[in-house]
């Protein structure tokens, strides 16, 4: 699993660098939802999530498609999720406050 993990991760990050305009700011986390399934977040400074996605999402179901690929050589099920610093920040508060 580490090894498509690290293949997946390697071209990500070669991938979204020639998308985005800031990519000192740009985080990839990845995490093991599952056995045998992958959670990749890609977060960006907001600008930089519209040049990721792409018009009308092309981009970003290109990179899905050939992400999907590759892991299902592998047997692996991956999903991305592209959004920016403030969604994350958002995200993370509603899983720490679950009650609001």
């Amino acid at each position: 699993m580490q090894v498509i993990t690290d293949q997946i991760r390697n071209f990500l990050q070669y991938v979204a660098v020639q998308f985005i305009e800031h990519p000192d700011r740009a985080q990839l986390k990845v995490a093991e939802v599952a056995p045998n399934r992958l959670r990749f977040k890609i977060v960006l400074e907001r600008s930089d999530v519209a040049l990721m996605i792409g018009r009308a999402g092309f981009s970003a179901s290109a990179i899905r498609g050939v992400v999907k690929a590759a892991s299902e050589r592998a047997n692996v099920q991956v999903s991305i999720q592209i959004h920016s610093h403030e969604e994350e920040e958002e995200m993370l508060a509603r899983e720490s406050n679950p009650s609001e």
